[in-house]
């Protein structure tokens, strides 16, 4: 089996463990005793397809087809098929992208709706390294995207190689676009950028792409947190975050969780209930986890704390996703 692809499915499925152990304990996250009656899943690996380049991100259209759409890495997105890979990529913007390390094409994003949908939104780092969010439309075959149709949504400049994010997510409840942007390096967040609403980096944004698929822009929900608050930018719906390369949604709630990767000790899991307002501040870069960050003493009294933390060692590495 591919490694990478392996390593992948194994990250995959950690954290859908850890999702599991959350749903149990989420209202009580210092509790470690596990109630004796809980029926644990059973988790095994079970290789779905294999032969894939560096992939990266995993979803599927909403469409009923049971396609499996794998970004790799270096600018393709190609379909899984009833545990075939489709010769020709769904999509490839190879010379668009720069890869590798933690930048590439970094993922993909579906419209909600059960009808087959005539455009997508990928997130990429540039050849200049900067973030792009943009949209795509889909050929005359479902199973090829026209590479030529990029439509621009945003565009956040990087100042560095590393901590670029990456996720995209529709919301379950509301249907507007998610987006991880990481702090945009390098360590430590010297310019304090996780803790600042005047700036893009170090935040979960939230943005409407749907209502008016205006090509090249976007609207702000008049419900975000910062909307139409002079100096601050209105897309942010979270702050407070290193790198949250991979978030996911709970289907049947509409929770949200948040790997956000961590620096020096602690890797983190943070956790948004369905119906939040928006706004809560993860604690990057004064806190590392429940962690004080390069001081002594820190105020959490506006601060939200990660449900679950967990330090690099013994073996222990970043927090992925799932």
């Amino acid at each position: 089996m591919n490694q990478p692809f392996l390593r992948y499915l194994i990250s995959f499925l950690s954290l859908l463990i850890i999702a599991t152990v959350l749903t149990v304990h989420a209202g009580n996250s210092q509790d470690a005793s596990a109630d004796s009656s809980t029926n644990w899943p059973d988790i095994e690996l079970v290789e779905i397809g294999n032969g894939f380049d560096k992939p990266i991100h995993i979803t599927n259209a909403n469409d009923g087809s049971g396609r499996l759409f794998v970004s790799e890495q270096e600018g393709l997105i190609r379909i899984l098929e009833d545990g075939v890979i489709l010769d020709m990529p769904f999509l490839d913007i190879q010379e668009r992208v720069s890869c590798c390390d933690e930048r590439g094409l970094l993922a993909v994003a579906f419209p909600p709706g059960s009808s087959p949908k005539s455009h997508f939104y990928v997130n990429y780092t540039d050849n200049n390294g900067d973030t792009i969010v943009a949209r795509y439309h889909v050929s005359d075959d479902p199973d090829i995207a026209d590479p030529t149709s990029e439509e621009i949504i945003l565009h956040i400049e990087q100042p560095s190689r590393i901590h670029n994010g990456g996720q995209l997510a529709f919301g379950p409840l509301d249907d507007y676009l998610y987006i991880g942007v990481g702090d945009g390096g390098p360590f430590h967040d010297p310019d304090g950028v996780g803790q600042r609403t005047d700036t893009l980096l170090g935040k979960i944004l939230r943005i409407d792409v749907e209502s008016d698929p205006t090509p090249d822009s976007y609207v702000i929900p008049e419900d975000n947190p910062f909307a139409n608050s002079a100096g601050q930018r209105g897309e942010i719906w979270a702050l407070g975050l290193r790198n949250p390369w991979r978030f996911s949604f709970d289907r049947l709630t509409g929770d949200l969780y948040i790997g956000d990767v961590g620096s020096s000790g602690f890797e983190e899991i943070d956790f948004e209930a369905a119906g939040s307002e928006g706004g809560l501040n993860f604690g990057w870069s004064i806190m590392e986890g429940r962690h004080c960050h390069q001081a002594q003493t820190c105020d959490t009294d506006e601060l939200t704390m990660p449900i679950i933390e967990y330090h690099h060692d013994p073996g222990l590495h970043a927090v992925i996703g799932g």
